[in-house]
């Protein structure tokens, strides 16, 4: 029997995108054991995940290091014939090159990079020719697998949806509103006047973490529409996620929420502020919208990931987008 470890500590949306590899791995080795090693914090992600042997967590907020020196020893004792990392970092170069496995595989932009067994080139588009970040991770397992796409994919369970079943009443859409980062948030004035407009047969749902519920609880206090309700913090990411999969529209920043639409195949309306689908986290629905400025700026896209403030103070790449824009894809 294969067995094959997976890293991908970084964000939640990263984990997400990362799932295309578990789907693929299970197509061409169904009885090989599929691990996955994660930062504390995203285990809930992959938890009824179907194809998973085991989930390691790494906790990287207390004693980081030793705690990854731990999770080495934890990775030797499995004996992988294959270490698959996704990330282009330090920390978890370390761990995969001394990971004891018979194979490592990872992309060139990693600093131990050279003494993988299997060097992939990571390159992200500006814009010229397009490549998502499932084919990019995907790329790393084509030698022994095949050059087809697969989407990732989220497992949420039985009592997921039992979870959200009361919402699910009538026609309904979902806002995730918030972002880590300010310039891909689109703003809160924007998002009430948006709702304002949305037919009041809808209910609108706001989703989002705990740390999410004051920016979601002002939107419901400014907003005039009659059928607006705050689940920050109330549901998991998994009941987020079979939420999503039965709504009219969900409408996402470019983050986390945007890529549990494409897992779970639900219709999706994705607000590119600062950052553009080019760079390759755009919606991979069947459903999919992109809204974004129709006029062109010399400014955008200012950078892949984005600021905590305008670096030129006006903000254009989302002030200047129109609530129609949104509007047009509920439905």
């Amino acid at each position: 029997m294969q067995k094959f470890l997976i890293i991908q500590t970084a964000f939640i949306g990263d984990v997400v995108l990362s799932t295309c590899l578990i789907e693929k791995l299970h197509i061409f080795f169904p009885d090989a054991q599929i691990d996955f090693l994660l930062r504390k914090g995203n285990e809930a992600l992959l938890e009824k995940h179907p194809a998973l042997h085991e989930i390691l967590i790494w906790d990287k907020k207390e004693n980081k290091l030793r705690n990854l020196g731990k999770t080495l020893w934890r990775i030797r004792k499995k004996k992988y014939d294959k270490v698959i990392n996704l990330q282009r970092f330090f920390s978890t170069g370390w761990l995969t090159v001394f990971s004891g496995a018979t194979e490592t595989i990872g992309f060139n932009k990693n600093p131990f990079s050279w003494f993988f067994s299997r060097r992939v080139k990571h390159v992200v588009s500006n814009g010229g020719s397009p490549v998502h970040e499932t084919e990019r991770n995907l790329q790393l397992i084509k030698d022994f697998t095949d050059d087809s796409s697969v989407r990732p994919v989220l497992y949420p369970s039985l009592g997921d949806y039992e979870r959200v079943k009361e919402y699910k009443t009538g026609n309904y859409i979902t806002i995730s509103p918030a972002s880590v980062w300010f310039t891909k948030q689109y703003p809160q004035d924007k998002w009430v006047n948006f709702i304002d407009q949305v037919h009041r047969t809808f209910k609108v749902y706001l989703l989002g973490a705990g740390s999410d519920s004051s920016l979601c609880e002002e939107i419901c206090k400014d907003s005039s529409h009659g059928s607006i309700f705050n689940l920050s913090g109330e549901l998991s990411f998994l009941q987020s996620a079979a939420l999503m999969k039965d709504a009219t529209m969900n409408y996402v920043n470019d983050s986390a929420p945007l890529h549990f639409a494409s897992a779970v195949n639900a219709p999706v309306t994705a607000v590119y502020c600062s950052t553009i689908p080019a760079f390759g986290f755009g919606p991979l629905s069947d459903k999919r919208f992109v809204v974004e400025i129709q006029e062109t700026l010399d400014c955008r896209p200012c950078g892949l990931h984005g600021y905590k403030a305008c670096p030129l103070g006006h903000f254009k790449c989302a002030r200047n987008i129109l609530d129609g824009q949104l509007l047009a894809t509920c439905h």
